[in-house]
């Protein structure tokens, strides 16, 4: 058997291992930090009151009470409460389908429960982003913050059946009543 040729290795200085170690830590700080602001920024849900029950699903309808607010206070949104409930037919708040919504505000929404309510921000990549609604207070790559109350939600099969039902029962109060005496129609005012 041949016997290798050893060659003798000079000792390691020990300031050479610790300018070895000190560069791969400096190595991966900048590593760490380049991964942390290049990665996309999610959105921020913080709870203020805690809810019940489990999450909306991607397809549901929800009904919620939001105020739209830019950072420097600026409301540039508010939701309304239609002139509903009707007991027992549709809840309170503002009826919204998940799917028709910002790309932020939905994520955001899917982690709520119901009877919860949350200050959410935004990052301007998952909401107006550079082109924002046109006419609107919302400046090019704003991250708005929405306070939003969960009333409640359902499945959008179980909206829609609710709201054929409340069409029904508007369309039986309007419609005239048997027996009732035909009203004239109003009398156009004159052309000057």
């Amino acid at each position: 058997m041949a016997e290798v040729t050893r060659v003798p290795l000079k000792p390691i200085n020990k300031g050479s291992l610790l300018m070895l170690f000190l560069g791969i830590l400096i190595g991966l700080a900048i590593a760490g930090a380049f991964a942390w602001w290049s990665a996309p920024k999610g959105v921020d849900v913080d709870e203020v009151r805690a809810g019940s029950g489990g999450y909306p699903k991607a397809d549901d309808v929800v009904f919620l009470r939001y105020t739209g607010k830019l950072d420097n206070g600026t409301v540039f949104d508010k939701s309304q409460d239609p002139p509903l409930p009707v007991k027992g037919i549709l809840p309170e708040g503002y009826p919204m389908q998940l799917s028709g919504m910002i790309e932020g505000f939905r994520d955001a929404v899917m982690k709520m429960q119901k009877g919860g309510k949350y200050t959410v921000t935004i990052p301007a990549e998952k909401a107006y982003g550079a082109n924002p609604p046109p006419g609107s207070p919302i400046p090019a790559n704003a991250d708005p913050t929405f306070d939003i109350d969960l009333i409640d939600f359902m499945p959008l099969q179980e909206a829609e059946r609710r709201f054929q039902v409340l069409q029904q029962m508007m369309a039986k109060q309007q419609a005239p009543q048997p027996g009732a005496a035909p009203q004239a129609a109003p009398v156009p005012a004159p052309a000057q």
